[in-house]
């Protein structure tokens, strides 16, 4: 990879990272479903000069609406509302690393793809990971919370797995499109759950105007536009194992900005989490590249 292009993989990477820290400014000021909304309808406003409510072909189009729910109702209002229940940010972001064993599960179930003995014991290691931080005295009592990490992995595997098959799709009628369909459910449970949006923003300070913005345009837009832009020069497999980097910016952002100390289930239980994110990554590679080989052959 050069240089540039790897110096823009890692600083993806710290976006990426960040959201978690972030996000947890912004839930602490306002409720989880209206940040979720503001979030995907910034998605929408900022690519809405470039897709201009543009449909991809017939077939795309409920791809599309099951990616954008799973992704900004599954994925976004499950991590905040995590963030919003805890007071420690560290097991979200590990427990973010379990979208990748969830997605080989997926994978495998509806698109198909092989899975090896190796990846079978590289998921039962990762869940067993969860398993001990779910056992952290501060987050034993709240199981709701762990709930809702799972579930939040659990629907960005799946959201991940629905933008493979729309990768013909143009990002930006898959992102506009995207933070339109998951705005509208998301903005109506808020004002139903949390009460009048509006009256919920009177007073809103700088800091989750901050949050907001950050996790929008930088997050969810720059990020992922710039995850695509390196897919042009880069096969899937070559990108792919610099996720394994996200958490630990995650986790470094986070006990700088609020001073959170990693307890020994969670150093324990990211250990076997994210190396068995890792080695996934590694097993894929080598697939990847036996596959390579088997074609030029």
């Amino acid at each position: 990879m050069k240089s540039n292009h790897l110096f823009l993989v890692l600083f993806i990477m710290l976006v990426y990272g960040s959201s978690y820290p972030v996000g947890k400014l912004g839930v602490d000021n306002i409720p989880p479903l209206l940040f979720s909304a503001l979030r995907v309808g910034l998605i929408f406003l900022v690519f809405l000069p470039f897709f201009k409510f543009k449909l991809p072909r017939k077939e795309m189009i409920r791809p599309l609406v099951m990616f954008s729910l799973t992704m900004g109702v599954g994925t976004y209002v499950s991590m905040y509302f995590a963030l919003e229940r805890l007071t420690i940010v560290a097991p979200i972001i590990i427990g973010a690393q379990l979208s990748i064993p969830f997605g080989i599960l997926l994978s495998y179930f509806f698109l198909k793809d092989n899975i090896s003995i190796n990846r079978i014991i590289l998921i039962i290691i990762s869940f067993l990971g969860i398993i001990i931080i779910a056992y952290d005295p501060r987050i034993i009592d709240d199981k709701i919370a762990v709930i809702l990490i799972v579930t939040m992995a659990f629907f960005y595997a799946l959201s991940n797995m629905l933008a493979r098959v729309m990768n013909e799709v143009d990002t930006s009628v898959m992102n506009g499109w995207h933070g339109l369909i998951s705005f509208i459910p998301i903005i109506l449970l808020s004002f139903y759950f949390e009460g009048n949006p509006i009256q919920l923003l009177e007073g809103i300070n700088n800091v989750t105007i901050f949050s907001i913005l950050h996790c929008a345009l930088i997050v969810s837009s720059l990020g992922h536009v710039s995850m695509f832009y390196l897919y042009k020069f880069y096969p899937v497999s070559k990108v792919l194992p610099f996720y394994s980097l996200f958490p630990i910016f995650g986790i470094v952002l986070t006990i700088l900005m609020f001073n959170e100390l990693l307890s020994m289930y969670e150093i324990i239980g990211g250990i076997l989490v994210m190396g068995s994110a890792y080695l996934i990554h590694k097993e894929n590679n080598r697939e990847d590249a036996n596959i390579q080989k088997k074609a030029v052959n």
